[in-house]
């Protein structure tokens, strides 16, 4: 199958998801659309990795979540290997390392090995373990012989890539490798990919081994610019990794990030107080204080000085434009001028401390007109 002339990768996708479909050539879950498809023969194409030198040699393998890997998943677990899975979605960090009961057996294995066993048989890996990933197997909706690859859309597999280069897991070396139907190996443009686009040096079908010698350079850390406040706000290990980076000197401004104008900069106004400024007990805030750019702060030492706090944000490059302070409560609310530098304030804040407390902190939000306290439609409070 070969796609039309002019097409977008959407087009390669929906191209590729059709011709599955009516062809019968798709297993569970179905329709295959908006998936990296579950394909007849999945297992079968599996098998084939155990002809490649690089999975010998590997000690440590990361592996997608999807269906059609689930046999690399298994051999992987039987060769004694080091699983590495991506939590779904990146929601609650970035690696699951998949850790079999003592003596498990084949069956067990196979358990382990499948998505409900990742959730069962798996400890988080935190940034600061030391991992040194061997080979990355990705799944695929399209792929060319010349290692272009195409995802479903979403950029989770580029985006685990650029975030395991960012904390040295692996390296311009590290293998990739991906798993699909004949039908889904195609021409593709190489004028469809771009800088964040990973490509893969083997593919594996159920009747071939295909070795690319794809020579284009992978990512080569995470394009910051293209990250958005929404994905930082799903993704706490994104934000982990930004604050990494910004102290490290980068450019870590994110897609939706508004420049400020020329000179202008964050500091902190006079602080008000509530007699001057609506409270969360006597209504809402003025102006431009909407939820998505203000930041709680909580868990404050109960004799800490507003001062005190304004120094120590200042210290960590998170200075509010306005601080609400509500001592009494032992928290503040900080209001930021846009949501990207509120979420920047909130990856500043990562460990915060004010003398021997360790600070709460979370993006705030209101509460509707009838929340459980019965607080007024449009007021701030903690987001829990």
């Amino acid at each position: 199958m070969e796609p039309r002339a002019g097409v977008s990768k959407q087009d390669i996708r929906e191209q590729i998801w059709d011709y599955m479909e009516a062809r019968n050539l798709a297993d569970f879950p179905r329709p295959v659309h908006h998936r990296i498809p579950n394909f007849k023969g999945s297992y079968l194409a599996c098998q084939n990795i155990k002809d490649l030198a690089v999975f010998a040699r590997t000690q440590e393998v990361k592996v997608d979540p999807d269906k059609p890997l689930e046999g690399v998943r298994l051999l992987a677990l039987q060769s004694k290997k080091t699983l590495l899975v991506p939590t779904p979605r990146l929601r609650t960090g970035l690696f699951n390392k998949i850790t079999p009961p003592p003596g498990a057996t084949k069956d067990v294995l196979r358990k382990c090995a499948t998505s409900q066993g990742v959730k069962n048989y798996s400890t988080p890996v935190g940034l600061d373990s030391r991992v040194l990933v061997d080979l990355v197997v990705v799944g695929s909706v399209a792929v060319s012989e010349k290692g272009w690859r195409i995802g479903k859309g979403e950029g989770y597999a580029d985006l685990e890539y650029s975030m395991m280069v960012s904390m040295g897991a692996v390296s311009q070396g590290t293998p990739v490798v991906t798993i699909v139907h004949d039908c889904q190996v195609v021409d593709i443009p190489e004028t469809l990919l771009e800088d964040h686009d990973l490509t893969v040096d083997y593919i594996l079908t159920p009747t071939r081994v295909i070795t690319t010698g794809c020579e284009r350079p992978k990512p080569t850390g995470i394009v910051w610019s293209k990250i958005s406040c929404e994905m930082m706000g799903k993704m706490p290990v994104l934000r982990s990794l930004h604050c990494r980076e910004e102290q490290a000197g980068k450019d870590v401004t994110l897609r939706d990030k508004r420049q400020s104008p020329p000179g202008a900069r964050a500091a902190l106004s006079t602080v008000r107080s509530p007699r001057e400024l609506p409270s969360l007990e006597s209504g809402s805030l003025q102006g431009d204080d909407v939820p998505s750019s203000t930041v709680y702060v909580g868990n404050l030492p109960r004799d800490a000085r507003v001062s005190e706090l304004k120094r120590a944000l200042s210290a960590r490059g998170a200075a509010p434009s306005r601080l609400t302070w509500q001592g009494p409560q032992r928290g503040a609310f900080l209001h930021y001028r846009d949501p990207a530098e509120a979420w920047q304030a909130i990856s500043r804040l990562q460990g915060f401390c004010l003398g021997a407390n360790t600070a709460r902190v979370a993006l705030a939000r209101r509460q509707g007109a009838s929340g459980p306290a019965g607080g007024r439609a449009g007021e701030p409070h903690p987001d829990p």
